[in-house]
């Protein structure tokens, strides 16, 4: 048994048997990870049935601590290769931080630096663990090549694709995979890619990301990885968040290259295609065949990065793109929330933070801007107050000029409730955006919020984005 082996070998390496044992929830690949902890001991065992694949992932973690990359220390391994010993980095995955801006649209400074630290990290990965690799010890391929791009897309062909229902034309499908992959690889270095370069695989210790799984890496692009960790299914980053975390990437690049970047910017495209089709393979091959449902919770959101990069066009490919298309728009894969629910999103915010994005997908709604209303936050005793609090309440009603503003607000938005109402539609966004984000806006979309609610009992969502408060109203 595997937990037996990692024991034993635990017990070899410290002297000291393990007093607690507990087994890492299981992932995609069928390696087990147990936590091991004794009295003066702290460590992770690791077991895998591939020998090759965990002599990768030793030999890369010693290369990239000596060259000063943040990745765990690797102690011991038993004479067959199946199993090691590796530093424990704790329990906090990044993906786990990004939970609420996920659930809520709501990225606090915290996580967003802690994304920035970690795609400002990515270029030293692929330029400092690329210098003097000895990459024939990758496993299994020791380059990004074509034969290691048809895999991917077949994969994605005979596991998501013939899944799907959608028909198709199998040698007119194969000819666009082979124009795909002319794109993919028409330029090549010598950098390490890392492949699966996203934040279920960076660790958090001390405020800083660490990496883990990288043993699929290889030498290959680096436009892959940008593509792995931005358009990460369920990582839902809103696009300009996006933008942002991939403008201090290429700033971060620049230091160890010359960045075009209008020609990166081409060519990450492709990528993007190609990693989103490799994670659609991904998850039918998980949730269809070996039956793991929750891999098929995930296909709706790599769906909706797949429509979104399909309006920029594909001539390259038109086959393809066709097919792709009519997988997009099938019934199969979309998320309709039941016909009589309607659910008014409304937010609060700051204009130099940018509108909040639509997360819905639906890209409709309002944009109010209360910046010509009287400011309270130009007066010292409201400035550390909010629009929730009495006394900028009293202020802003006193003056007026927000009244008649609102007044003007409910007559739009009440309007496009009731027609919403009425065609079944289920998703609506408002928001009120201010200099600040504190005192104005919040009071105009508290008031909305519990208008709405209260005239038409609809679900409301309230997101007072920068002072990081959600409220449901149902």
């Amino acid at each position: 048994m595997a937990v037996e082996i990692v024991k034993k070998l635990f017990m070899d390496y410290t002297g000291e048997i393990p007093g607690e044992v507990t087994e890492f929830p299981s992932s995609g690949s069928s390696r087990r990870y147990f936590r091991l902890k004794s009295r003066h001991y702290g460590l992770v065992g690791v077991w895998g049935d591939s020998s090759e694949e965990n002599e990768a992932f030793k030999y890369m973690s010693a290369h990239f601590r000596e060259r000063g990359l943040p990745v765990p220390e690797v102690y011991a391994s038993s004479g067959d290769g199946l199993a090691y010993l590796q530093e424990d980095l704790g329990d906090t995955l990044l993906f786990d931080l990004m939970a609420e801006g996920r659930n809520t649209g709501i990225w606090s400074e915290e996580v967003c630096d802690l994304l920035k630290k970690t795609v400002r990290l990515l270029p030293a990965v692929q330029y400092k663990g690329a210098e003097d690799m000895d990459f024939a010890r990758c496993y299994p391929l020791s380059a990004f090549n074509r034969r290691g791009v048809f895999w991917d897309l077949n994969y994605f062909k005979y596991c998501f694709l013939k899944t799907a229902g959608i028909d198709f034309r199998e040698d007119l499908l194969e000819d666009d995979f082979g124009r795909l992959a002319d794109l993919l690889l028409q330029n090549t270095s010598d950098t390490f890619m890392y492949r699966d370069f996203q934040s279920r695989n960076v660790m958090v210790r001390d405020g800083e990301p660490w990496l883990i799984d990288y043993q699929g890496g290889r030498k290959g692009p680096v436009y892959y990885d940008v593509a792995s960790f931005l358009w990460q299914a369920r990582a839902k980053f809103p696009e300009t968040l996006r933008e942002m975390l991939l403008k201090e990437y290429l700033e971060e690049l620049s230091r160890y290259t010359s960045v075009d970047e209008t020609e990166f910017r081409k060519q990450l495209r492709y990528f993007v295609l190609f990693r989103l089709l490799q994670v659609l393979g991904a998850y039918g091959f998980r949730g269809y065949f070996e039956k793991k449902s929750h891999f098929l919770q995930s296909i709706p959101a790599a769906i909706v990065n797949l429509r979104d990069w399909l309006r920029g066009g594909f001539d390259e490919c038109p086959y393809l793109a066709s097919v792709l298309s009519r997988l997009v728009d099938s019934d199969r894969y979309q998320v309709v929330p039941p016909k009589d629910q309607l659910e008014v999103s409304v937010y609060s915010f700051a204009y130099p933070k940018g509108i909040p994005e639509d997360t819905s997908g639906n890209g409709g709604g309002f944009v109010f801007d209360c910046r010509a209303i009287h400011n309270p936050g130009k007066y010292e005793p409201y400035k550390a107050l909010t629009g929730m609090d009495e006394p900028v309440i009293r202020f802003l009603e006193e003056d007026g000029e927000i009244t008649v503003f609102l007044s003007h607000v409910y007559a739009l938005v009440d309007a496009s409730v009731e027609r919403y109402l009425k065609r079944g539609f289920t998703s609506l966004t408002v928001a009120f955006g201010c200099t600040g984000g504190q005192h104005r806006s919040v009071y105009s979309a508290q008031h909305l919020a519990e208008h709405l609610h209260g005239k038409y009992g609809v679900r409301v969502r309230l997101v007072h984005r920068e002072r990081h408060i959600e409220t449901i109203y149902q």
